[in-house]
């Protein structure tokens, strides 16, 4: 898709996604797109990507259900903007408090100036190892106790792209900020405009396999009822498709690394999951990965690309040990390119690609601006739990093994294909989150009260919901229901 000036509906993107996933054209009748919203702006069209990427999913959950349960009428979808965009704040709190979402020194740094090169980095440092290893990089001492100031007067004297590409051979996650020219000149933005924005793949004659067998479902199941879902995602984009799935009836088992550290969302992204601990550094537990993996419909993994085909779970090792499998794969810069294995979040990615400085002209801020939702993260979310359902649904009537990609860039270049939307001068303050609450839910956890945004997606005949409640990593057995 080439760059509009004018961005299109949200239902016109539907049906694009719809078209390229080969889903009977039929179907987007039944999907209803509603409302606008004054949250959130941004001039960019994030919402009406947010809007249509997640109604692309929960359609093809009532396609899935549909070919279930032919003797009823597929379901009616209704999706309104306002709890999408409420969804993508990732708003949530625990026992009434909110908590805090960016570790003190992370975010947005002006660098260079002491040598006549001003530009700007985003340093991620949620996790206390990227946090450590980029102080020790700018000369710090290491720990918790170490100011922003501090870390921005280090910074006068680095230029922006020496310091990330410093930090990214260190195994670091910072990025410097580039405008949409800089980063529409960079070998990695050329290495994705020749990738798909939704890759659906059918692996080869190698990992043939005949069309599976659901589990028998009845009227009142939801659409993917007794599909079985293996998560090994940690970080926001990943657990949102997977959280999703959830949503829509799959039986997800979330499996965390006991020794990698976890996000605050945890308590959010978790619901309706089951969690168990694997170290799959270890023979005993990659024995039991290769018990679960047989019973699995989706196998979904949010690493780096080669993490886990060195550990023996690559796609075409998953496909021999599950033929028929659906592999699902999310990465931050794509799967080809020099950059094809770099870390990376939805922040970083922002300011690479030109996003924060694009939005902060729109707004006349002199500073990079983030957009105000986590809008990669979330629509690349979307979008692999769209392709997760649609390679189901190929795999049911075709056979065959598949494998699902979606990356963070990707998705940002989509976004930026979308056109700009005007924004209001002047822009106005930043709004409250008062207009959150009619979409949110209280549940028991198993990290105190939660509150948080209900499934945005309603479904005519099943609503989409979670069944069980959050529960901390490790609470269930590495086993299926």
């Amino acid at each position: 898709m080439t760059a509009s000036s004018t961005p299109p509906s949200s239902m016109a993107v539907l049906e694009a996604l719809w078209h390229e996933a080969r889903l009977d054209a039929s179907a987007l009748r039944r999907a209803h797109l509603t409302g606008s919203s004054d949250h959130l702006r941004s001039s960019f069209a994030a919402a009406t990507l947010a809007q249509a990427s997640a109604a692309a999913g929960a359609l093809a959950a009532t396609e899935i259900g549909a070919l279930r349960q032919p003797q009823w009428p597929a379901q009616e979808v209704a999706v309104d903007i306002a709890p999408v965009l409420a969804e993508t704040t990732g708003y949530f709190t625990l026992d009434g408090l909110r908590p805090p979402s960016w570790a003190p020194i992370s975010g947005l740094y002006a660098c260079g100036e002491a040598i006549a090169q001003p530009g700007w980095v985003r340093i991620h440092a949620n996790f206390e190892h990227h946090r450590d290893g980029a102080l020790r990089l700018l000369g710090l001492a290491p720990g918790p106790h170490m100011s922003r100031d501090q870390v921005a007067q280090a910074l006068r004297g680095w230029n922006a792209l020496d310091f990330e590409a410093r930090a990214t051979a260190a195994g670091l996650v910072v990025a410097a900020v580039r405008s949409l020219e800089e980063w529409a000149q960079h070998p990695q933005c050329a290495a994705l405009r020749t990738q798909p924005l939704l890759a659906i793949t059918q692996l080869d004659a190698g990992h043939a396999a005949p069309p599976r067998a659901w589990p028998a479902s009845g009227c009142a199941a939801l659409p993917l009822e007794g599909l079985r879902i293996l998560d090994l995602t940690r970080i926001l984009a990943g657990p949102v498709a997977t959280r999703t799935l959830a949503a829509y009836g799959a039986e997800v088992l979330m499996v965390n690394a006991p020794h990698l550290p976890n996000i605050e969302a945890i308590a959010d992204l978790s619901r309706g999951k089951r969690s168990a601990l694997l170290d799959l550094r270890s023979g005993d537990a990659m024995a039991q990965m290769q018990r679960l993996l047989p019973h699995a419909h989706v196998f979904v993994q949010g690493y780096r690309p080669g993490s886990l085909q060195a550990l023996g779970l690559g796609v075409d090792a998953v496909a021999r040990t599950a033929p028929g499998i659906v592999y699902a794969s999310l990465s931050a810069y794509g799967r080809s390119g020099p950059w094809a294995d770099q870390r990376g979040f939805d922040s970083l990615v922002q300011a690479v690609s030109g996003l924060n400085l694009a939005e902060a002209q729109a707004f006349g801020d002199a500073t990079p601006r983030a957009l105000p939702m986590q809008i990669l993260d979330y629509g690349a979310g979307y979008l692999l739990a769209f392709g997760i359902q649609s390679a189901l649904l190929r795999q049911a009537t075709q056979g065959g093994t598949w494998h699902v990609e979606v990356s963070l860039a990707r998705v940002a270049q989509w976004l930026v294909a979308l056109g700009r939307v005007p924004v209001p001068h002047p822009p106005g303050a930043a709004g409250t989150t008062d207009w959150i609450e009619p979409w949110l839910e209280t549940v028991a956890s198993g990290y105190g009260e939660l509150r948080a945004v209900r499934p945005s997606a309603v479904l005519s005949r099943t609503p989409a919901r979670w069944r069980r409640p959050v529960v901390r990593p490790g609470t269930d057995a590495p086993c299926w229901s």
